[in-house]
């Protein structure tokens, strides 16, 4: 299958050189793939890196981006920003500070609309999305303001303002973090559903072991500015290749005298659940 994504970049800052060194990987469509990495290993650089937005931060990238047979990074900024949004999207870990506080949902959605179509179909394409991520398809929620949301409500409506144009890749940065238990699963069985309905995409960026093993076909470990290993989900959390790759699971753990206990956890889970079993199969080298 030829991959919808295949990047291979490095990034400099000002200042800070090699904050990625030589990344390679590629995402096949319709692919969950996650990656994971301690507090700045570049996960959010890579984010950033894809939908060419480094350059407010004075960031600079070197190498290739191919989405879909073509190079961003050689692309315009009037082409690029035609893409981002409707064919790369970008769920964010904070969603009450993504919203615009003083806007309603509905104008907010309607100008998310008007960035990539001339119709004036959005509301009944909101409503619909609202009824897929389990929010209310009343018209007048739409007049809410943010601080009227709760958090999970909030984080639904920046999914469903990501989906809108029905991108074929979907990032999504810490998008569960802020989360309570209960919402993060609902939000993660979410994903997974967009994946599939929409044949969709998903790079998902979390410090969160078992949220990544249980949504994701397939991992890349991140340290340092460098993915270290990647592999099938069930066997880079059962039997880690590499001595780096331990530490920074047990870095990402938090303590390292837990990762014993949670890549246990994780064992009992991965041999109960099939893994992203509708996820196609894909590699990230």
């Amino acid at each position: 299958m030829i991959p919808l994504l295949k990047a291979r970049l490095s990034v400099d800052y000002p200042n800070k050189p090699g904050v990625l060194q030589d990344v390679e990987f590629e995402i096949s469509p319709g692919e969950i793939v996650g990656l994971v990495g301690e507090s700045g290993s570049g996960k959010s650089t890579i984010a950033l890196a894809l939908l060419r937005l480094l350059d407010h931060k004075g960031g600079s990238i070197h190498g290739e981006i191919f989405f879909d047979g073509c190079d961003l990074l050689h692309l315009k900024p009037s082409e690029m920003r035609r893409i981002r949004g409707r064919n790369i999207a970008l769920v964010l870990q904070s969603p009450l500070s993504s919203l615009n506080p003083v806007l309603r949902i509905g104008t907010q959605l309607a100008e998310a609309w008007r960035a990539h179509s001339n119709t004036k179909d959005w509301k009944q394409r909101a409503l619909e999305l609202f009824d897929l991520v389990s929010l209310p398809t009343e018209e007048n929620f739409l007049d809410r303001y943010p601080r009227q949301l709760s958090v999970g409500q909030a984080q639904r409506v920046l999914i469903a303002m990501a989906v809108l144009h029905k991108p074929r890749l979907l990032i999504a940065d810490e998008a569960t973090s802020a989360l309570d238990a209960i919402t993060q699963s609902e939000v993660l069985q979410l994903f997974r559903r967009l994946s599939q309905q929409l044949n969709m995409a998903m790079l998902f960026i979390s410090h969160d072991l078992l949220s990544v093993a249980s949504l994701c076909s397939r991992i890349a470990i991140l340290q340092k500015g460098r993915i270290v290993e990647s592999g099938a989900t069930t066997q880079m959390f059962r039997e880690p290749r590499t001595e780096d790759t331990r530490a920074l699971l047990e870095a990402v753990v938090g303590q390292a005298s837990g990762l014993s206990a949670q890549v246990g956890d994780l064992r009992h889970y991965l041999s109960s659940v099939s893994v992203s079993s509708t996820s196609r199969s894909t590699a990230i080298e």
